[in-house]
């Protein structure tokens, strides 16, 4: 599957807009990592507990946009968009990936 936040993909004609996928992961940041980011937002530096969690969801969050779009067909998805949200008191982060699934067709190097 070619994934792009690009409007199209350079050597592919796009034969069919098939339809817009999303994926999203809510995560809870535990107590352990919160206590960890607060020492680190005194004193400075990264917090690689938040860093990880936001990896890993972002990661969660494209497998299922990956998924949704092979479901329906599709071998490509352009215009990938990212949003980023702190739900509730701030122990929770949601992350939705959304995209349009396409097919597309590989062109010869005389057509590029």
């Amino acid at each position: 599957m070619i994934m792009t936040t690009t409007p199209n993909i350079e050597g592919y004609k796009i034969k069919e807009y098939k339809k817009i996928v999303f994926g999203e992961v809510i995560t809870g940041i535990n107590f352990v990592k919160d206590f960890g980011a607060g020492i680190r937002n005194f004193i400075g530096g990264r917090s690689s507990g938040y860093e990880d969690e936001l990896i890993k969801a972002r990661s969660e969050a494209l497998n299922e946009i990956e998924e949704a779009a092979a479901r329906i067909g599709a071998d490509g998805i352009i215009g990938i968009d990212f949003d980023y949200e702190v739900l509730g008191s701030g122990g929770m982060l949601m992350i939705s990936v959304s995209g349009t699934a396409v097919t597309l067709e590989k062109l010869n190097e005389d057509q590029v």
